[in-house]
């Protein structure tokens, strides 16, 4: 129980010898003594004197925690222990102050935090029921215990929800640095390619330079150059077809004569291009001159094929710093139309990496017409990122999840649902009380679905519903087409 080989010492003493120190702490600094042990006090005989040496552990977390504590002397420290195994400091109890009262008060029977001696301390003990028959008898310590959990709960309830907005964020700067990632690095090796093809292109140009063309050459390679150019979306192939198709191309030009065949092939066939179009060339050149103009054109198309990789990257990127505009700022406005559609993409485009990890499938069924409400808007696509995320956490592995949108009178219904293993029947009731969680300690504030609840309720003036069996999970939004002023 203790870091500290010194041990902890408790010693039962009366009431009365307290009686000098309990009017220098604050919860008893207005309550007389008489009024505590006279006859219309409290029927408290004895209490525990504890003494603990400095750096002594007094209660881990998710022990009992059944007492009510006094600090006569010493600091006694509170610290909440985190998921990667850390500890965060939540507060510092003086001499002359009390702690262990929100445990009793709210009926939690095991402590949430590591109670740690600072210095060498000295407290006294009330049990549960001396807790009691002080809050029972005393209106001023009743007043002042009263006050203690309302700041205690109010302080730990401010700083939980920043943690859960901090956890957002960082599932938000998760899923962006992994969806920038690719894209990113998908630009970043096409401009290294493209580079060397520029210097390939010059090498080829200065080599054909003092070779005059004829009008027919000149026109040849000015067809395949507006071929070249004309477009980056070409129809997609099938695998089977597209070897078959590089194969067949690398096969002809080799046979051509053509220098780094099958190296030209496959970027002409990714462009579209058949050997019936470049048969031009051959017919207008002679062997070395077509050799070097077909590579001097299949490094121009491969340099355009990267080029079009680029586009395609940086709007990828584009598309991905939208999604995350839409999502922190959509709602700003105070009287907007809002597409739920789009807040739902977005969502699922920011979390897209975890959807990949798992090998999630998504099913999206979007059928609300309208699909937008109007509304003053309050941080809805929080509210899909906490569904979504923990439908995500609930699927198995290469599970499925499903999102489906439809209209109901003055409603707009949007559905989220996993094929995980259920919420149990005992867990359910419970599941939107604040600091409810069955995760492990220090995984889970317990707030992710009451702050959806509340969002969803209190500021969309909304419902939300849950079903749940094992292998179909549903949280249901319905949300009003229009939402009425706050």
């Amino acid at each position: 129980m203790s870091e500290n080989t010194q041990p902890i010492h408790a010693e039962p003493i009366q009431l009365k010898d307290l009686a000098e120190a309990l009017p220098h702490t604050r919860i008893f600094a207005s309550t007389p003594f008489d009024a505590i042990s006279g006859p219309a006090g409290t029927s408290i005989d004895k209490v525990d004197r504890v003494t603990i040496p400095a750096g002594t552990v007094l209660v881990e977390a998710g022990q009992p925690w059944l007492y009510y504590w006094l600090v006569l002397q010493g600091e006694m420290r509170a610290d909440r222990p985190e998921s990667d195994g850390a500890m965060t400091m939540v507060g510092v109890a003086h001499a002359g102050e009390a702690f262990g009262e929100v445990p009793l008060l709210t009926g939690n029977p095991f402590s949430t935090f590591r109670i740690t001696a600072l210095q060498d301390s000295v407290l006294v003990r009330f049990s549960e029921q001396d807790f009691w028959s002080l809050l029972a008898c005393c209106p001023d310590v009743r007043k002042n215990v009263l006050a203690d959990s309302a700041l205690r709960l109010q302080a730990y309830q401010v700083e939980a929800l920043h943690r859960e907005k901090l956890v957002s964020l960082g599932t938000l700067a998760a899923g962006l640095m992994h969806e920038l990632h690719n894209p990113g690095s998908a630009a970043k090796r096409a401009a290294s390619q493209l580079r060397e093809n520029l210097l390939r292109l010059q090498e080829l140009s200065l080599r054909s330079a003092g070779k005059a063309k004829t009008p027919a050459q000149l026109q040849c390679m000015k067809d395949l150059l507006e071929h070249a150019v004309a477009s980056c979306n070409q129809p997609a192939m099938s695998s089977i077809e597209q070897a078959d198709a590089e194969e067949a191309m690398s096969q002809w030009l080799a046979g051509a004569g053509v220098e780094n065949a099958f190296t030209i092939g496959p970027v002409l066939v990714s462009m579209g291009i058949d050997h019936e179009e470049i048969a031009c060339a051959q017919d207008h050149f002679d062997p070395a001159s077509f050799s070097d103009a077909l590579n001097w054109f299949g490094a121009l198309v491969s340099s355009v094929s990267l080029v079009c990789a680029i586009e395609e990257s940086i709007s990828r990127i584009t598309e991905l710093v939208t999604a995350v505009k839409k999502f922190a700022y959509d709602e700003r406005t105070p009287d907007k139309e809002l597409d739920v559609h789009d807040s739902l993409q977005s969502t699922l485009t920011i979390l897209g990496h975890k959807l990949r990890l798992k090998q999630i499938q998504v099913e999206k069924r979007f059928a609300a017409s309208p699909s937008t409400i109007r509304t003053r808007g309050a941080a809805l696509s929080q509210v899909w990122t906490n569904l979504i995320d923990n439908a995500v956490d609930a699927c198995p592995q290469g599970g499925k999840l499903e999102i489906s949108t439809w209209s109901e009178p003055d409603w707009l219904v949007v559905s989220i649902g996993d094929n995980g293993s259920g919420i149990p029947a005992d867990v359910l009731p419970r599941i939107f009380e604040p600091f409810f969680t069955t995760k492990p300690q220090g995984s889970g504030t317990g707030l992710g679905l009451e702050i959806v609840h509340r969002i969803v309720t209190q500021k969309f003036a909304g419902k939300l519903d849950v079903e749940s069996q094992p292998g179909d999970t549903r949280f249901i939004v319905r949300l009003p087409v229009n939402t009425p002023p706050a």
